[in-house]
């Protein structure tokens, strides 16, 4: 599923805004974290979280849309690994948040306005 995006939006906002959809999800955050152990084939994913793998391919490809995990393909086997760099993005783009300083209450607005 594409993330919408407002047509003023740069490609770090359109990025961010597909990784954290593709995070929205708790499945898709389960297979992250089977993910972060070790790379896997949907054969061991499936197995790993009890679905099928129908459902399963619908939520690694929102992971991969997203940038966020990687495939490759060995014989008929697909497997899938974190990536690294898309994760560091993001960490990155939070930390930004952390540096704000406090906000200030906004001013009530007038009635008419």
């Amino acid at each position: 599923m594409a993330v919408k995006t407002d047509a003023s939006a740069d490609s770090t906002t359109i990025q961010m805004a597909a990784a954290f959809h593709a995070l929205s999800e708790p499945l898709r955050l389960q297979i992250l974290d089977l993910l972060r152990e070790q790379e896997l084939c949907v054969c061991d994913l499936c197995e790993a979280l009890g679905t099928a793998q129908s459902k399963l391919s619908f939520h690694l490809k929102t992971l991969k849309e997203a940038d966020l995990v990687r495939s490759r393909q060995e014989g008929r086997w697909i497997y899938y690994s974190l990536n690294l760099p898309q994760f560091a993005q993001l960490e990155q783009y939070l930390s930004d948040f952390r540096r704000l300083s406090p906000m200030h209450p906004a001013r009530p607005c007038k009635p008419g306005k």
